[in-house]
């Protein structure tokens, strides 16, 4: 069952972020306002690309969703659920709850996976902190999902090439069955032949669970091919959006065209996103 099961059913959007807002305060008095009113909505089972260069406040966005930072102003729901207003959730079911809703895998997964786990540990965790009557079962089908074998189950983080700890993390995130799916930067830091199997991957993940995804990135080639709809972020305020083919054919923003003229893509290969073969070399 995916989270989206779980959520009441209706033609409203999955998740709807209004007027999204957040100022940090600076030393010696000055202000950075690194969310704008950013405004969006995520369709179940949809995907949505957010992209801009470092300091946009694409990665500040991402983390307001799952509740990492709290936005000054603005709404965030999920099935109908504010998850901005109000305290934190306080109780263990809360927290819980609020959990299964959203997950986020990280740019680094080395730095949020327990070096001291194996593969199979690390979803045995996470599944046991949220009960799953069965865990044993779902470790297995959530490493066949992700693509690792016995022998990756059987690794630590440091085991694992950074290809097979993102697939782990992906793993981990899954594992709880939630709604939506934040990815933050997650196959910058790959190669490229890596980066295409990742999103072949992702790609299937979405059509298999109907699992919505974010896909924050900088590099606009790569959101191309796991997202149906983009927005352009540049200082913290929403420059262009709409379906992610008429963005990157038919940009309308300056600051949209320099993005695309500034990403190199030597040797990319659509083909092997479609594929997940090596073929991006």
């Amino acid at each position: 069952m995916n989270g989206t099961d779980r959520l009441p059913p209706q033609d409203a959007p999955l998740l709807v972020a209004d007027a999204v807002t957040k100022t940090y305060r600076l030393p010696g008095g000055r202000c950075l306002t690194a969310a704008d009113r950013v405004s969006f909505t995520l369709a179940r089972g949809g995907s949505l690309g957010i992209v801009g260069e470092s300091g946009s406040g694409k990665s500040t966005v991402a983390r307001m969703l799952v509740g990492l930072i709290r936005p000054d102003s603005g709404t965030i729901t999920v099935g109908g659920k504010d998850r901005a207003a109000g305290r934190r959730p306080g109780s263990r079911r809360e927290r819980l709850a609020h959990a299964r809703d959203m997950q986020m895998v990280f740019q680094d997964p080395y730095l949020s996976l327990d070096p001291r786990l194996t593969a199979r540990q690390c979803l045995r965790t996470a599944l046991r902190l949220h009960g799953h009557p069965q865990a044993e079962t779902r470790i297995g089908a959530l490493l066949d999902l992700v693509g690792l074998g016995n022998r990756e189950s059987q690794a630590r983080p440091h085991e694992l090439s950074g290809g097979q700890r993102q697939r782990l993390a992906i793993a981990r995130a899954l594992a709880v069955d939630p709604a939506i799916l934040v990815l933050d930067e997650a196959v910058s830091a790959l190669d490229v032949s890596i980066q295409a199997q990742i999103l072949h991957l992702l790609r299937e993940i979405r059509q298999d669970t109907g699992v919505a995804l974010v896909f924050v990135s900088h590099d606009l080639a790569v959101v191309e091919h796991v997202t149906d709809e983009t927005l352009v972020m540049r200082r913290g305020t929403v420059v262009e959006e709409g379906p992610t083919r008429a963005v990157l054919r038919s940009p309308r923003d300056p600051y949209t065209r320099l993005l695309l003229a500034s990403v190199p893509r030597r040797g990319w290969d659509p083909a092997a996103v479609r594929t997940g073969t090596d073929a991006a070399t």
